[in-house]
């Protein structure tokens, strides 16, 4: 199931809620007359008049220094071509947006409506003292190296055109590591780049800094090999050309040890790839088609090491793992440029990263059991959260060495951890949570499918790869709602009442009466209760017909948690669910337990519902640290509430000692290291940022997540069940289509958890 992005899907998710993808937001108080008298008139004047003095000042009252300018003339878009800069502005903002999710760097996304590269140059020149970078992107060949030579050198700020040096670094770190698994010496290896580009280049001059030689390196474009004989190259191809007898790209890649594509899909060929030299490495780089296809090129070679562009490939050369983390090490240093050594010095950290034991979490997060360095792992992971913590360093610390930094960084340990810190942003575990479920979709049962935003969301966990969807309601209404949505796919519909689903139905109705009988259930209530959806759901997962549940659209949740306790049952061991609220948060994900289910619990069952939220945070990958919260601290109130607190915590810390919890603690206390440290040293939670809060009361622990779920605009996953024995998870009544979304990837991973 290869995710498929219809065009109005795409216009609509760049259309609204709000036209484009950034916004501009203030970094301080504005609230008051004094605040606004300080952000602009008279106060605004003190700023400027040091900057004025210094010019270098400009970094500490301004947002210069983590503001990179992503500009473009829209000549060579994508696969698009030369559209303009109007139409290149939606791919500006989404790379924007990378740099943002990934390194925090905030960007103005600038078009440039000029392909005279003079004119291009001395507009991005009038422009560059606002930013402390600038990412060149999507300018064709051969303009766009002309301008980036003269900005680079005309400019004292970070100067990088991505489209050629992002895949060269990226591509650079996985042939070093590829090189080192087959034995191999770069001085020796003959390789073959297909595709004359500026990222073909740009990635042959990295090579030979890697050690490639000049004389082993073949480049082709789309007319052959570049000959010395030809007449039609441009000094930047000239400086690739042979003078060997080869003219086709199957002359070249007689005996090559490497080939490196960076040109159109399915241009080579199974004889083509057979005739490469012992344990080949193929970089198949185009997108969305390789040059050969993955499956293909390895049940054609065996002793293949291959990358792709592509995220359901092993060893996808990715720029995303380069230049969010090469700018923002060139700005933590206020560099004036990035340089050979910088590039290097992130090719290095790539490929040694490569080699250091993986996280669970990245583990969890692709589905895998242990990813360790070899053949299928040259490359880390996109969504490996270590890049953010090595790369910016290396890339400083280049810098440095080679001059161009401004602004040594001295205590490394402490940068390291400002960079950890950056990526608080939550919505990055549901990225991680949808990568892991993509990685082995499960059955899912949507008992509400005839809801229009039950059936998108269907669709859409289809169209992605996440799940494979079981529809329950009459066959008829819900393929009039498909064909409206154009969803187009071959997926299980069953209508629980129909004739058809009889003998299933009453199958069904004896398992549960047998359950039942002795609690005052009859055989015909038992088969009655089987035409309703959400008891057919249920039943079809415990009967293993399905490996998960959402339900709750349509109905409140006491009334749709109800069945799903008497037909699922609980875990053994456990009293009673529990639910637990995911916020995503600007500060990073925070757990909230118990949101829906249990309204004043006990000190035991407080311990369970302790217990249960540390078990599901590490399910998403997470290292939970919880809080017992309340409105006193440590004893300092006697009340009933405050008392149950401190027993549950008493209970934890001394049968479960590997839970690191601690309280009751109030809420700030709790939330904020510094203030913990200084008042509780203490607490068993020193030095750690809390990500999960255990309330004394529904009451409390509901309020808290819509007040943050509508005060601080945070999305909320869940209530997330807890407890029961299968996969089954209820939505809000009247919830989102993301909503459902988010809540069947985390129906699939915690089907995958129980699976493994």
């Amino acid at each position: 199931m290869a995710a498929k992005i219809k065009k109005t899907d795409a216009l609509n998710y760049h259309q609204y809620p709000t036209p484009g993808k950034i916004q501009v937001l203030p970094t301080k108080k504005h609230a008051t007359q004094r605040d606004l008298s300080l952000a602009y008139s008279p106060g605004v004047a003190e700023p400027c008049l040091q900057i004025e003095e210094n010019e270098q000042d400009v970094y500490k009252y301004t947002s210069k220094g983590n503001l990179v300018a992503v500009i473009s003339n829209g000549t060579a878009v994508l696969g698009l071509g030369d559209i303009g800069p109007l139409a290149s502005k939606p791919v500006m903002e989404g790379k924007a947006l990378l740099f943002k999710i990934f390194a925090d760097i905030d960007v103005f996304d600038i078009e440039v409506d000029a392909k005279d590269v003079d004119k291009f140059v001395e507009t991005v020149k009038a422009i560059a003292p606002t930013f402390g970078g600038i990412n060149l992107e999507d300018i064709k060949a051969p303009e766009a190296f002309e301008i980036e030579t003269r900005l680079k050198e005309e400019l004292d700020i970070p100067v990088m055109h991505d489209d050629q040096h992002g895949t060269a670094i990226i591509s650079a770190a996985a042939l070093k590591n590829a090189l080192e698994i087959t034995s191999k010496s770069a001085s020796d290896v003959k390789v073959i780049i297909n595709g004359a580009g500026a990222a073909a280049i740009s990635c042959t001059k990295l090579y030979k800094k890697l050690g490639v030689k000049e004389e082993n390196i073949v480049m082709c474009d789309s007319k052959g090999v570049l000959r010395k004989d030809r007449k039609d190259l441009n000094p930047q191809k000239m400086e690739f050309a042979t003078d060997k007898d080869l003219h086709t790209l199957e002359d070249a890649m007689k005996g090559a040890d490497v080939f490196i594509g960076l040109s159109i899909g399915n241009i080579v060929s199974p004889e083509m790839l057979l005739s490469m030299a012992k344990n080949p490495i193929v970089f198949a780089l185009a997108n969305p088609d390789p040059e050969i296809s993955y499956q293909l090129a390895i049940d054609t070679r065996q002793d293949i090491i291959m990358a792709t562009g592509r995220s359901d490939h092993p060893n996808q050369v990715n720029n995303v793992l380069g230049f969010p983390f090469i700018f923002r090490g060139a700005l933590d240093v206020r560099a004036t440029k990035i340089n050979e050594e910088m590039k290097m010095a992130a090719v290095h950290a790539l490929a040694d990263l490569s080699k250091e034991t993986v996280p669970e979490q990245v583990n969890i997060t692709y589905n895998k059991k242990n990813i360790t360095f070899g053949k299928d792992y040259i490359i880390p992971k996109p969504f490996d959260h270590r890049l953010i913590s090595e790369i910016p360093p290396a890339v400083a610390k280049a810098a440095m060495e080679s001059g161009v930094a401004r602004l040594p960084i001295e205590d490394w340990e402490a940068y390291k951890d400002q960079l950890i810190e950056r990526l608080g942003t939550g919505s990055k575990l549901m990225r991680l949570v949808t990568s892991r479920a993509k990685s082995d979709p499960k059955k899912v049962v949507f008992a509400e499918a005839d809801q229009l935003n039950v059936l998108k969301a269907a669709q859409i966990t289809y169209e992605d790869g996440v799940a494979i969807p079981i529809l329950l309601g009459d066959q008829q209404n819900i393929k009039k709602l498909m064909k409206e949505i154009q969803f187009e796919a071959d997926v299980t519909i069953i209508n629980p009442k129909s004739a058809q689903e009889e003998k299933r139905r009453n199958k069904f109705a004896e398992i549960f009466w047998k359950k039942e009988q002795r609690k005052g259930m009859t055989l015909l209530e038992a088969q009655k209760w089987m035409r309703e959806r959400n008891y057919f759901a249920a039943m079809m997962v415990n009967e293993k017909q399905a490996d998960a549940l959402v339900t709750g659209y349509t109905r409140s949740y006491p009334t749709v948690a109800k069945p799903m306790i008497e037909l699922i049952g609980k875990i053994k061991g456990i009293r009673r669910v529990a639910a637990t609220n995911l916020m995503l948060t600007d500060k990073g994900p925070l757990f909230l337990s118990d949101t829906a289910m249990n309204i004043n619990p006990n000190a035991k069952e407080l311990t369970e519902i302790a217990r249960m939220t540390n078990k599901t945070m590490k399910m998403f990958g997470l290292t939970p640290n919880l809080a017992m919260v309340s409105f006193s601290n440590f004893g300092s109130s006697k009340s009933d509430s405050s008392i149950k607190m401190g027993e549950a915590v008493n209970y934890l810390h001394r049968y479960f000692p590997d839970i690191s919890i601690d309280g009751e603690i109030q809420a700030d206390f709790a939330l904020n290291v510094k203030m913990r440290q200084e008042k509780f040293p203490f607490t068993k939670l020193k030095g750690k940022k809390v990500n999960g809060l255990i309330y004394p009361n529904l009451e409390a622990a509901n309020i808290s997540y819509k007040l943050l779920k509508e005060l601080h605009n945070a999305d909320s996953i869940g209530p997330i069940i807890m407890g029961l024995n299968k996969p089954v998870h209820l939505i809000q009544l009247g919830a989102s289509v993301d909503e459902i979304v988010n809540m069947v990837c985390i129906a699939v991973v915690d089907a995958q958890e129980r699976k493994s």
